[in-house]
């Protein structure tokens, strides 16, 4: 039987991702996480680098500005979480589920020779205990 040591990142991680540029205006990042349904997604430069994280959390102080006069609150660089940890895509599953639980992150992007090729989540770490013992 498999076990979370013998899962990687890659077998559960998201490839198809949301992502934002640091210019672009807050509120259409927050319209397309609604739109996904998704709770956070990596910020990129032109150069495809992970320069932040964008999440949920960061875009309630949106609701502080938005509320004032116009939708219009500013650039997802006012908001987003510079400071971002990172996983590689052949961790394994355990190695990243003692990360979330003794880090705040509620997801990682995942890159592979520095550049970003996904993201995982504590759902898809979930979603991995249930494959294996559900």
């Amino acid at each position: 039987m498999a076990t979370l040591d013998s899962v990687r990142v890659r077998d559960y991680m998201t490839t198809k991702l949301v992502t934002f540029t640091p210019d672009m205006e807050v509120m259409a990042a927050v319209n397309l996480l609604v739109k996904h349904g998704i709770a956070g997604a990596p910020v990129v430069d032109k150069a495809g680098n992970v320069v932040g994280m964008l999440s949920e959390r960061d875009c309630l102080q949106v609701a502080f500005i938005a509320s004032q006069e116009s939708c219009v609150a500013g650039p997802v660089s006012q908001f987003m979480s510079n400071k971002v940890e990172t996983v590689e895509p052949d961790m394994n599953l355990t190695q990243l589920a003692s990360m979330f639980t003794h880090k705040p992150w509620r997801r990682y992007p995942v890159l592979e020779h520095g550049k970003l090729v996904g993201q995982i989540s504590r759902s898809d770490v979930m979603r991995a205990i249930n494959s294996l013992c559900g």
